[in-house]
């Protein structure tokens, strides 16, 4: 049973995967939007559209991996 018990948390993870993929039009959103606030030329707001999205998808990496970590020691 601790078997089946280990690989719960990779199985919910692999039905809910599905559900990821709706956050990377949010984050090119919020970044393309965020930047355009603080820019005025194209270029500008490219270059900080790439970096704010980098930041969010990276604090949003670092979130999944510590709740995923903290859901499998439960």
């Amino acid at each position: 049973m601790s078997g089946l018990a280990a690989l719960l948390p990779a199985a919910l993870l692999a039905v809910r995967i599905n559900d990821l993929w709706f956050s990377v039009p949010l984050i090119v959103v919020v970044s393309l939007v965020y930047s355009a606030t603080r820019h005025e030329l194209p270029q500008p707001i490219a270059v900080g559209a790439v970096r704010m999205a980098a930041w969010i998808g990276g604090f949003m990496v670092i979130g999944f991996v510590i709740l995923f970590a903290l859901s499998s020691m439960l």
